[in-house]
């Protein structure tokens, strides 16, 4: 009698345990699965968190905390660092970004139509040579608005490269003295000269 209900237990046992174990290691592994995303994700974050920091303390340096009297003519000029930097790193996709966000900035702008319109050709462009020509024509209109608008704080260095547009020359503006040349690229980073301060 006791045999056979302990073999009629056992039987029992033996048929949970078929199912029971399954589903308990599911559980087990779709736990540990959520708390490595959660691991990764949070370690996702973080490095984007420190990657975006970083991008602002780049920012920070190269626009040298500078900082227009005109809040939308500002706005325009974070842009501005944004397209200069990409041609100086020669990414056209990252200048095609910058140049689209100067354009819709400088459409709010009085007497920002002008640039507005060579922004979207630059965004336009199919290569870094066109952007880079187009980007002059850009600085030509966009240095007399922050020259116009002046400073709150910081200090902003008109630069000009001899060698830019096939030697016809060209303008740009920079937060910091050390010329880094737009036009040029790795090729002839360093080429150029301040001509000018805007404080």
């Amino acid at each position: 009698m006791n045999n056979q209900f302990l073999t009629i237990i056992f039987n029992k046992m033996k048929k949970v345990t078929k199912w029971a174990l399954p589903v308990a290691m599911i559980v087990f592994l779709s736990a540990c699965d959520s708390k490595n995303e959660e691991g990764s994700t949070g370690s996702h974050q973080d490095s984007t968190a420190h990657q975006h920091h970083e991008g602002m303390d780049m920012g920070d340096k190269e626009t040298g905390k500078v900082t227009l009297k005109d809040d939308k003519l500002n706005a325009v000029y974070q842009h501005y660092i944004h397209l200069t930097t990409a041609l100086i790193n020669s990414d056209t996709a990252e200048a095609k970004i910058a140049s689209s966000a100067i354009e819709a900035g400088l459409g709010q702008v009085s007497q920002g139509s002008r640039g507005a319109k060579t922004a979207a050709q630059i965004t336009e462009a199919k290569d870094i040579e066109s952007q880079r020509s187009l980007y002059s024509e850009l600085s030509d209109e966009f240095i007399p608005l922050v020259k116009k608008a002046g400073l709150s704080s910081g200090e902003l260095y008109v630069d000009f490269c001899p060698m830019a547009n096939k030697d016809k020359g060209g303008y740009w503006l920079s937060g910091q003295k050390e010329i880094k040349n737009p036009y040029m690229g790795n090729k002839m980073i360093s080429c150029g000269q301040v001509k000018e301060t805007i404080n």
